[in-house]
């Protein structure tokens, strides 16, 4: 989850961009030596090259990547997807994927050289010295054992802990993870338990084996800001133990929290690296400044988060044989030679280095973004959302309240956002609204007309009036069409003739999400998470609806794209004015994105009103707890 400030905490720091770099020689692979005098480092890492053999030829995942990590120390490696973070940290478990080859300089665990190890060697370290804790703890875990069984495993085959106590060293390591009754927890399944309470799981089986070292990769990117504050606090009394902790992130506000030191990576290569007040403060690599321009934030509001280019379509990153600086082909101050040479290395503070041509270079001052929101009239309401209730059968019988009594409404051009955590009945209340579930109570109604309890039919000739965006386009959409079956079908031309007949509409629809007619032949698998996105978007505004229902529509998503697309959005309601019902649980995107906010907390609405007065000023309790759990990032230094 990309969360970022979304009060006016005060900045970090005001240092100016624009400082004399200290050195311009060229530093090698040697990694920046930063543990104290005395302390050997467990992690050290020289010149790691990992290539992955495909039909195009051979593939540069990593190229000549160096760090080390000390004891009780955290290093974040951030960048997007495709970057090389994730696979950079399985080549110290030995887990590249098939097809990988990895070679170094020197690639060491506490001394041991991992270099050559075979795979009995390494089912030794994996667990018992390092621990693997993974984003997605539903698919890590088994689903067919219990919780209590996949700590006890780690425990069996490390031989640490004799038959008849496995199962109690279980539970301790699950009250150790924050985990309430965890004998409870312990007889049950993956998909029993929460999010949250899986994350936890994971990390309680990670760390059986009494690991000196933790990779963490993206731990917390699909959170809830309360939950992840309590994995952040948890691995944060890891290191305070003296465990050396690799966390993987494209999150800068959980590394501002987290890390001593940032390495900052694209297209397999280290960009700049130092330490995380310096390199976050006076951040000097064109890619480092553009991610933090990118994070939603109070002073991001009113302006646009990406940085506009000549094409409207995501930037492709160079080829592995290109010359010159990979990230050349999307910085705003490229000039002739970051394009022929491969930049240097350049010390630009104590213990910080760019690999940059202009890191003395000031940043572009960011654009301002579309209108607010528009004028209004007493009589604009597009959705009337009236004491709605819904409730569940539970196992036992027993009904369960999900949604309690809310009451909201959305007017033409205006976006609201639906805060809450998981379980706090945001999506429910999104499916009444959308007319897909009946509220037990109360009523909806649509320009003053009955919504709810009516039938399919009667709601059918509306029904194009309200679209909905998904969290999730690839399982949303059918993996045998192309994008223009895919948009054509919402335009009532569900063959592959008849969408070809619309192909004008499809593409001007694909131009108002920025996207060209290049996408047309592909199919979703074939497109970029932000591209999907953009075609989901694209698809949801076919029938020409009033309002959208943005369903979590940029949680998955990198900081980067999800930039863009929160910039789609706002042009979007800027040429068309529709109405936006916006859910999310990131505070930092509602306070971007929206003009006013619902926070809801057990199925209730405990705040309303406009999101600069609830975010910056809220009077409820719960609002403040969730404020107080945001990891806080400043990025005045900026603008």
């Amino acid at each position: 989850m990309a969360s970022s400030e979304a009060t006016s905490a005060g900045p970090l720091a005001t240092e100016p961009l624009a400082t004399e770099p200290l050195a311009t020689e060229r530093l090698g692979t040697e990694p920046l030596a930063t543990e104290p005098l005395g302390t050997e480092p467990l992690i050290t890492v020289a010149d790691l090259r990992v290539t992955f053999a495909t039909r195009g030829g051979p593939l540069a995942a990593v190229r000549g990547v160096s760090f080390t990590l000390s004891p009780g120390e955290c290093l974040a490696i951030v960048g997007e997807s495709g970057s090389g973070k994730s696979v950079t940290a399985r080549a110290l478990v030995g887990l590249v994927g098939a097809g990988g080859s990895v070679s170094a300089d020197r690639l060491e665990l506490a001394g041991q050289d991992l270099r050559d190890l075979r795979e009995r060697d390494w089912r030794r370290i994996r667990g018992r010295r390092v621990g693997l804790v993974l984003q997605d703890a539903l698919s890590s875990l088994d689903p067919v054992r219990t919780v209590g069984a996949e700590i006890a495993e780690t425990l069996a085959n490390h031989h640490l802990v004799p038959r008849g106590g496995r199962a109690a060293r279980a539970v301790e390591l699950l009250a150790e993870a924050r985990v309430p009754e965890p004998a409870v927890r312990a007889r049950q399944r993956p998909f029993e338990l929460s999010g949250g309470l899986r994350q936890r799981a994971l990390i309680a089986s990670a760390l059986a084996g009494q690991p000196t070292v933790l990779l963490a990769d993206e731990p917390t990117t699909a959170l809830d800001v309360s939950v992840q504050a309590q994995i952040l606090d948890l691995l944060a009394a890891r290191k305070a133990d003296g465990v050396g902790l690799l966390l993987i992130s494209h999150d800068l506000a959980v590394v501002s929290r987290l890390a001593d030191r940032v390495a900052v990576m694209y297209a397999g290569a280290l960009v700049e690296e130092g330490s995380v007040e310096e390199l976050l403060r006076s951040p000097r690599h064109p890619y480092t400044r553009e991610l933090l321009a990118a994070v939603p934030s109070a002073h991001a509001r009113g302006t646009r988060l990406a940085i506009r280019r000549d094409a409207a379509t995501e930037p492709a990153v160079a080829p592995p044989d290109a010359a010159g600086c990979r990230f050349a082909t999307r910085c705003p101050l490229v000039e002739a030679r970051c394009r022929a040479a491969e930049p240097p290395a350049v010390e630009v503070g104590p213990a910080h280095r760019a690999w940059c041509w202009r890191t003395d270079e000031p940043w572009p001052a960011p654009q301002a973004g579309p209108a607010r929101s528009r004028p209004r009239h007493a009589d604009d309401t597009v959705i009337e959302v009236d004491e709605v209730w819904k409730s569940f059968r539970g196992p036992d019988g027993s009904r369960r309240p999900a949604v309690r009594g809310v009451s909201f409404a959305l007017r033409v051009g205006e976006t609201v956002g639906l805060l809450g955590e998981s379980g706090s009945g945001k999506s429910t209340t999104a499916e009444i609204v959308l007319g897909l579930l009946e509220p037990d109570d109360g009523t909806v109604t649509l320009h003053g007309k009955p919504w709810s309890r009516q039938s399919e039919a009667a709601r059918r000739p509306d029904r194009h009036r309200i679209q909905l965006v998904p969290q999730d386009p690839l399982g949303a959409f059918d993996p045998r069409y192309t994008v223009e079956r895919i948009v054509g079908e919402a335009l009532g031309a569900p063959g592959r003739r008849a969408a070809a007949r619309r192909r004008d509409r499809i593409v001007e629809l694909l131009d108002l999400v920025g996207l060209d007619a290049g996408v047309l032949p592909r199919r979703a698998t074939q497109l970029s998470g932000g591209q999907r996105q953009r075609v989901a978007i694209a698809r949801a505004l076919a029938p020409e609806p009033e309002v959208l229902v943005c369903d979590e529509p940029v949680s998955a998503l990198d900081v980067s794209i999800q930039a863009q697309i929160l910039d789609v959005f706002a042009d979007v309601q800027d040429a068309l004015g529709v109405a936006m019902l916006f859910i999310s649980h990131d505070l930092g995107v509602i306070y971007h994105a929206c003009d006013r906010v619902l926070v809801m907390r057990d199925g209730e609405l405990v705040e309303q009103g406009d999101v600069e007065q609830v975010l910056r000023a809220p009077t409820h309790d719960y609002t403040r707890a969730l404020l107080a759990a945001v990891p806080r990032l400043d990025t005045a230094a900026l603008t």
